[in-house]
């Protein structure tokens, strides 16, 4: 088997994501026959070399798992909490492969959340230059005005990171139901920390509730709380947007 990089062969052993890989690395937790490496660029052959990562002796890729799950709000979007608040895995009963979410929804944001542990296409789905859509109903306190929306269309400043402002990607907004607190469907090729609470904080207005119901081709169709695996034919649509091939029918489930 050719040479590949340590971070995807991680990544496809379903140990971490390929980012989370990339910081096991740069870390030191992660030994090549018996040598720490630290170097990105490192490659190996899984099948002849021996990789550990804290100490554990890889075994080579798992087969890949697709998950769909409705998120309720009041759960955190990580494999394991800090301050020991209810994760997205307490709803997984019965899942025993090791999986991770792919991207985050908030603490008091729900819906469609997709959790793998299928490294390569997380990382591409999670990559800013996908452009994979990701469509939200949102309910904001107060009628914003015409002119607002449309900020928030062409993308505007909104807080960042260590109070660095950024500028967001231009945004489709379509008002789904008037009232005195009104319902927006958002659609965004991008997924910054708290964005969407962002974006209407920086026109004047207080969001009440997101959903995420769409991302990419598939749509939200499942109860609060119940998950179900992607078909293989939405695997494989997943995978295009994603710009990879179809996932070999023995190395997904």
């Amino acid at each position: 088997m050719a040479a590949e990089r340590l971070q995807k062969i991680i990544a496809a052993a379903g140990i971490a994501s390929r980012r989370q890989a990339e910081e096991l690395i740069t870390a030191g937790r992660v030994s090549l026959n018996g040598q720490v490496v630290t170097e990105l660029g490192t490659k190996a052959d899984p099948q002849r070399d021996h990789i550990r990562v804290n100490g554990k002796l890889l075994h080579g890729s798992e087969d890949h798992i697709y998950l769909a799950l409705n998120k309720p709000k009041g759960f955190v979007t990580t494999v394991r909490d800090p301050e020991g608040r209810p994760t997205v895995m307490d709803l997984l009963a019965g899942v025993r492969a090791r999986v991770y979410p792919v991207g985050r929804l908030d603490y008091r944001s729900e819906g469609l959340l997709l959790l793998t542990n299928d490294g390569e296409l997380a990382h591409r789905l999670m990559r800013a230059a996908s452009h994979v859509q990701k469509t939200y109903v949102v309910k904001v306190a107060g009628m914003p005005r015409p002119e607002a929306i449309e900020k928030l269309r062409r993308g505007l400043r909104i807080s960042g990171e260590g109070g660095r402002g950024v500028k967001t990607a231009p945004a489709k907004v379509r008002l789904l139901r008037e009232a005195e607190n009104p319902w927006y469907e958002l659609i965004l090729t991008e997924g910054k920390n708290r964005q969407i609470r962002r974006m209407f904080e920086a026109i004047g207005h207080h969001v009440e509730k997101i959903k995420r119901v769409g991302y990419g081709p598939l749509a939200l169709d499942l109860v609060e709380g119940q998950f179900r695996r992607l078909r293989p034919g939405e695997v494989d649509k997943l995978r295009r947007v994603a710009g990879l091939s179809a996932s070999p029918a023995g190395n997904r489930r």
